[in-house]
């Protein structure tokens, strides 16, 4: 059988999906018997050097995952070890499995809360722990009744106590453990609680030692991101309205839709910012940058927002077969600047430069209102209604913007805004 056949059948003939995947294999297989295992095949088949590739593609794919992910490897790695270390050698556990599971649970959580982990997890193996030794003394330890009244018991209780599901399965798996596993003199029970403490400590250790110099860092880092990425869209909206460019409004719009999770992102790295500077004695006095930045993200979430109206606004007038007026592209732009320095004075406030930091919020200042000044020429009887979107979108966002980078009474940020618009006092 061909290979053309084979796609022939696939499409057309095939009575079900396990049929023509068949098929399918089949043709291939008959096509490489007869060319040889040389040759490369038909586009998307592929033959020796095809398949190479394919190979070099997924290889290249694991070691970059590795070149990313090989830091929370070893923290991991290593923070387990050091707890099963502590437990044996230390405190001369005999079985202390849940040392290390406790370390490795703990560090599996996202920066930010694995403080409330630990916590949980030291609580749910506390839970479970009293619960199985009340049962197995009540009903006895193997039997299918107690292990059932262990688990509807250990659920009950965290459930009642609002525990979130990593307490839960934690305490339901130290009761079963006591339960299942333990011998039936119960001697391992004092060490669970103990082998639970032991690991979550490790684990807040390593993740101390990893953010001791910088725990900022990372959150200065995503902010950076975020802003650039915010800043080159509306350059890119810019673009797309100036060369009427209905597919390049289209991707500025799929880009502005995902910018949700840079803002998510960006809550994230507070949260865990937060943590590093709470386990981190010397540094919390830092911890009152984090409030200011926390106000300001929600702002830039507002401004996110209005990006993506005018992103939608962007690709309708794109459709248009008027040419967009030249002040609408540097309306765009100046809003662009003024979202690049804001980032960059919210980083400058992070690294605790606090001159820097005011010199890019001035500018930032100054360029959202440039931006709302040459919407304002625009504003008129001939617009369109999507320029007429866009124009409210722009004032929408410096308004946030002018919000973020430098918190003011929200009556004099309208008026500010609303004079470089053009509009009358209210």
């Amino acid at each position: 059988m061909s290979i053309g056949r084979s796609r022939s059948l696939a499409r057309y003939a095939c009575p079900s999906e396990a049929v023509c995947r068949r098929e399918l294999v089949a043709g291939v297989v008959s096509w490489r018997r007869d060319v040889g295992p040389g040759h490369d095949g038909p586009a998307g088949v592929g033959g020796g050097r095809g398949w190479a590739m394919v190979r070099i593609s997924g290889l290249r794919t694991a070691v970059g995952r590795l070149r990313r992910g090989w830091r929370p490897v070893l923290e991991a790695t290593v923070a387990a070890t050091v707890a099963w270390l502590l437990a044996t050698r230390l405190l001369g556990h005999p079985q202390p499995f849940f040392a290390p599971a406790a370390a490795l649970i703990v560090l599996g959580q996202a920066r930010g809360q694995r403080i409330r982990r630990a916590v949980e997890v030291v609580l749910g193996v506390a839970a479970g722990v009293l619960v199985a030794d009340l049962v197995v003394q009540a009903l006895g330890p193997g039997s299918t009744w107690t292990v059932f009244t262990v688990i509807l018991l250990t659920v009950l209780l965290a459930v009642a106590f609002g525990a979130t599901g990593v307490t839960l399965v934690q305490a339901a798996v130290s009761a079963l453990y006591l339960v299942v596993v333990a011998p039936p003199d119960g001697s391992l029970v004092p060490f669970r609680f103990v082998d639970a403490l032991v690991g979550g400590a490790v684990a807040l250790a390593a993740s101390l030692l990893v953010d001791a110099r910088r725990p900022l860092a990372p959150l200065v880092a995503e902010v950076r991101r975020t802003f650039d990425e915010l800043a080159g869209l509306l350059g890119g909206i810019a673009d797309a309205l100036d060369d009427r460019d209905e597919a390049a409004a289209l991707a500025a719009l799929r880009q502005a839709r995902g910018m949700d999770a840079r803002v998510d992102g960006l809550r994230d790295g507070v949260l865990a910012a937060g943590e590093a500077l709470r386990l981190n004695v010397r540094r919390r006095q830092h911890l009152g940058r984090l409030r200011s930045v926390d106000e300001s993200i929600r702002q830039i979430d507002y401004a996110v927002r209005n990006v993506r109206v005018l992103a939608r606004a962007g690709v309708t007038l794109s459709r248009l077969h008027t040419s967009a007026p030249a002040e609408l592209g540097a309306a765009l732009r100046s809003l662009a600047e003024a979202v690049s320095q804001a980032g960059a004075a919210l980083a400058a406030d992070l690294n605790g430069q606090e001159e820097t930091a005011d010199r890019h919020a001035t500018r930032a200042d100054e360029s959202a209102l440039a931006a709302v000044r040459a919407a304002g020429q625009l504003f008129g009887s001939t617009q369109t209604l999507p320029l007429a979107m866009i124009i409210g979108q722009v004032r929408a966002t410096a308004i946030d913007l002018l919000r973020g980078v430098n918190p003011q009474d929200d009556a004099a940020v309208l008026a500010r805004v609303d004079d470089a618009l053009g509009l009358p006092p209210v």
